[in-house]
């Protein structure tokens, strides 16, 4: 089963996720996109309703692939080149209303738009053959987090330039020669990843409630 699908603190992950975005006030829409051969999302929706979302399978093969295919169903739904999107990934499931809410009070009036990011505490190396080589300087080095908050129009332009292989919309945005905003953001919205993750992610929510 896929990780977003995984069950978490009585939850599928998937399910912590949209409600956290869903209990954002201001946020109008959502596109919720799915990969074409997608068997779970049907069966979690319907015991899990988001009435905020409509559910696409238009997902492709890399994050920029299925982040364009989302922005084009907005556009498809009435949204216009100004308004602002918001990213997020399903596996960040560890995100609060709050973050989202403090992300967007950050970037509404910036004329780039975004990302919830954390500063890097550890020390940084880099790797040759699986050694340490060099140690990098980490003050000016964060995390990058989503969600991550454009405008509409320019994000679809940015990643329509950019190609697949850019790994968030952040990167996108620089290649074509913007600077987004960084918002710090909080060491437990991490991407569940590795084994280990769950126990950590579950731990968390459950502290939570």
């Amino acid at each position: 089963m896929p990780k977003q699908y995984q069950p978490i603190a009585g939850l599928p992950m998937v399910v912590h996720t949209l409600k956290a975005i869903a209990g954002v006030a201001r946020i109008a829409q959502g596109v919720l996109v799915l990969a074409p051969e997608d068997a779970h999302m049907d069966s979690v929706l319907m015991a899990h309703p988001q009435p905020l979302f409509a559910a696409v399978r238009t997902g492709g093969a890399t994050r920029a692939e299925s982040v364009l295919a989302g922005l084009r169903e907005l556009v498809k739904q009435g949204g216009h080149d100004n308004d602002w999107v918001l990213v997020h990934d399903a596996a960040r499931c560890l995100v609060t209303s709050e973050q989202i809410n403090a992300l967007i009070d950050a970037c509404q009036d910036d004329a780039v738009g975004g990302l919830l990011a954390h500063k890097l505490a550890d020390t940084l190396k880099a790797e040759v053959n699986g050694r340490a080589a060099m140690t990098v300087d980490r003050a000016d080095k964060w995390l990058a987090q989503t969600p991550q908050m454009f405008r509409l129009g320019v994000l679809l332009d940015a990643l329509e330039h950019s190609g697949p292989a850019v790994t968030d919309e952040g990167s996108a945005m620089e290649a074509i020669g913007l600077t987004p905003l960084l918002v710090p953001g909080n060491a437990q919205n991490f991407k569940v990843t590795y084994p280990e993750d769950f126990a950590l992610a579950a731990a968390i929510l459950n502290s939570r409630h």
